[in-house]
């Protein structure tokens, strides 16, 4: 494992503290393979202790994944809120905004879209990943409201939208966007490729 600073805990909010160890962790490492021991011992508390907040490792990383949708989502909503333009430049902005946040935050990405974050095992996770697709489904149905979108089923819309955002993040943190297979501006140019069938002439 990386090398990371201790986070000596000394008083307040334990359970804060464990949870700001191991996002820390997990932005070194870019994985979650610690565990709890670990957890406890970078923040400077015995190894009992964060199972006063956690049952077990799987439930601190459900809490790292559904602050990472909360903070996706708000990068996602500050993005579309500051675009300029019509429904297709908020559009680009909020994808934009995903793919930034998954550039800055691979390994909190990948958990959160991993079997390792069990939606359905915890309710608040599952919120927190819906209201974040809520805002994908929002914009959509301005869109459409607005004749700006073409007016086909929402679901098909948000599916094919939701799918090549994440999938453009995907290929970004893994490398994979290399400028010999898809150009010098891929990101753009396929979000200019999906635009294009769903908006209407704009």
């Amino acid at each position: 494992m990386s090398d990371i600073k201790e986070r000596p805990y000394h008083h307040g909010d334990l359970r804060r503290a464990l949870i700001e160890t191991a996002l820390a962790m997990l932005a070194t490492d870019q994985n979650w393979a610690f565990t709890l021991r670990e957890v406890a011992r970078r923040t400077g508390v015995s190894h009992a202790a964060p199972y006063k907040h956690f049952r077990d490792k799987d439930v601190l990383l459900r809490e790292l994944a559904r602050i990472g949708f909360e903070r996706l989502g708000q990068a996602m909503a500050g993005a579309m809120a500051s675009a300029r333009g019509a429904m297709r430049g908020k559009f680009v902005a909020g994808a934009q905004a995903c793919i930034e946040f998954a550039l800055h935050n691979p390994g909190l990405y990948r958990l959160m879209f991993s079997s390792d974050a069990d939606k359905a095992a915890d309710p608040n996770l599952h919120d927190a990943a819906m209201k974040t697709f809520g805002i994908l489904l929002r914009l959509l149905e301005e869109g459409q409201r607005s004749g700006s979108f073409r007016p086909v089923a929402i679901n098909a819309l948000a599916a094919a939208s939701w799918a090549q955002v994440h999938g453009l993040a995907m290929l970004a943190i893994n490398g994979q966007l290399l400028e010999e297979k898809v150009g010098p501006e891929p990101i753009r140019a396929a979000l200019d490729v999906l635009l294009d069938g769903v908006c209407c002439g704009e």
